[in-house]
């Protein structure tokens, strides 16, 4: 006969959607109360996730590093640029490298290209105009 308790287990699915939503060891050993409604001991998750990830707690966190919670905001702020043009206007600014003042120097070029081309058909127009002179 073995000694001692049988080993706790938790759900690892469960387990694995809680960290990817940020949940700290407290919030989780709450999640996972027992019947009676017994918050779980922290020192026995830590042990539990050993042996499920070869990790303690706080090592399987850190390893994961949120990625679950930056994917669903980063999801919930690009629907949110659908409706919202504060937040399309944010992602622009993030991912497109759009700003709220272009540089002068930035339209330099095109605006001395836009006059040379306007000039171009000026003076074309008052060629015709005098009878092809």
């Amino acid at each position: 006969m073995p000694a001692g308790r049988p080993k706790k287990e938790f759900n690892s699915r469960d387990f694995a959607s809680l960290v990817s939503l940020g949940c700290d060891e407290d919030e989780i050993c709450w999640f996972f109360r027992d019947e009676n409604g017994k918050i779980a001991n922290k020192d026995t998750l830590s042990r539990w996730c050993k042996r499920e990830y070869g990790l303690n707690f706080d090592e399987y966190r850190k390893q994961n590093n949120l990625m679950g919670l930056k994917i669903e905001v980063r999801k919930n702020q690009l629907a949110l640029s659908k409706t919202n043009a504060a937040m399309a206007i944010f992602l622009g600014k993030q991912y497109l490298g759009q700003k709220d003042n272009p540089d002068e120097s930035d339209n330099t070029e095109v605006l001395e290209r836009l006059t040379e081309l306007l000039t171009a058909q000026a003076e074309a127009a008052k060629k015709e105009a005098n009878g092809g002179d």
